[in-house]
């Protein structure tokens, strides 16, 4: 029986539905304005680099009982983290779970360095996701090829199309059926994660996709997910695998 289920999860492993064709994706970045645009260009005129230059110091600062650095254990980041963000969220052995790059930079601080996790959305913790993704930037989005992660993918997937709050909408209902509409003045986009953590003009910070996914939630009238919550990954694990092959953008710019 093991043996027939193994082979059912890697028959139906893959066959994801992919509403958007892959010649007509597109990232937020395409249906930003000129200026919006011009600002995520130039690295000098970004303001998430700011954040980029924060993560640099931490990375390199020794820290916590054994003044362990994160340099320490993987060395030079432009090296090391080269792709590393187009492939999270990932299988943790210890939890069974899927574990998102957020989870896996405190696992390394709680566990490794013997520090108290960072809070989230804190300065700290989403300068450093901004200094990872940033060695990723360019390189194409490859979730794993793991059959451990297809439970995770599948859950991911009726989240993004399961119907919820006040507004009885869902992720699928504005980003795959009416993507490249106007709601009010805004163009929908097709919500690919290419680019998180991204400064958002609208926050005057930067933010991760948690947080972005918690906004909707609000926007919707539904009650969102706790960051950390096991529904925020395994969205996340979805929406990379449909943003397949498309490029990291981090740390990007949006409205």
């Amino acid at each position: 029986m093991r043996l027939v289920a193994l082979i059912f999860i890697a028959m139906t492993a893959g066959a994801l539905a992919d509403p958007i064709p892959p010649g007509q994706k597109q990232s937020g970045y395409e249906v930003m304005s000129p200026d919006s645009r011009a600002m995520q260009d130039n690295d000098r005129t970004n303001p998430a680099m700011l954040w980029v230059n924060e993560g640099e110091r931490l990375w390199n600062l020794p820290s916590g009982p054994g003044m362990r650095s994160c340099a320490g254990c993987h060395g030079d980041a432009p090296k090391s983290m080269a792709g590393v963000a187009a492939r999270f969220p990932a299988f943790d052995i210890i939890t069974g779970r899927a574990r998102d790059l957020t989870g896996q930079i405190q696992s390394c601080r709680t566990e490794n360095q013997k520090l108290p996790a960072f809070q989230p959305e804190s300065r700290p913790l989403l300068s450093l996701l901004a200094y990872v993704g940033l060695q990723s930037r360019g390189v194409a989005i490859k979730p794993p090829s793991d059959l451990r992660l297809d439970v995770f993918m599948r859950s991911g997937e009726r989240l993004f199309s399961q119907r919820m709050g006040q507004l009885n909408l869902s992720c699928k209902s504005c980003h795959d059926d009416n993507w490249g509409k106007h709601l009010g003045a805004s163009v929908i986009p097709q919500a690919h994660p290419t680019g998180y953590p991204i400064y958002r003009l609208e926050w005057q910070n930067l933010g991760s996709l948690q947080r972005r996914l918690r906004n909707c939630l609000t926007g919707i009238r539904a009650e969102p997910y706790p960051y950390g919550a096991q529904e925020l990954i395994d969205l996340e694990l979805y929406m990379m695998e449909r943003a397949r092959g498309m490029a990291i953008e981090t740390p990007a710019v949006r409205p």
